[in-house]
């Protein structure tokens, strides 16, 4: 059973440090070829994918959304890290509307 747990939550370092290098390559294709273009969407839901499951398996005592206020337009989530992880204080933004539309769909999953 422990192995399984371990495929679902691999250590927070190992999911924070493929949130940045998913985040990196969905702004280089979305750079390169478009935000609409296929491998542009994927990294994009990738890197949502993995937000989630860090949220699923480290909140709220390692991780936490707060609304980034900083950010001009959309309304967006910051995942937030308690302690840092190779000086990252966060595992980037997601945006609030997705956040609700995931996060309701995968509490719809489990009943």
């Amino acid at each position: 059973m422990g192995e399984i747990k371990e495929l679902w939550c691999p250590p927070i370092e190992q999911l924070v440090c493929e949130i940045k290098a998913v985040n990196r390559a969905w702004k280089a294709a979305s750079e390169l070829f478009g935000e609409g273009c296929p491998l542009s969407t994927s990294s994009r839901d990738l890197k949502t994918c993995l937000q989630v499951r860090l949220l699923r398996c480290y909140a709220p005592k390692q991780v936490y959304l707060a609304i980034d206020k900083r950010a001009d337009g959309e309304k967006l989530y910051s995942l937030y890290l308690r302690e840092p992880i190779e000086n990252w204080r966060d595992a980037d933004h997601l945006p609030v509307r997705v956040a609700k539309e995931v996060l309701k769909h995968e509490d719809s999953k489990r009943d």
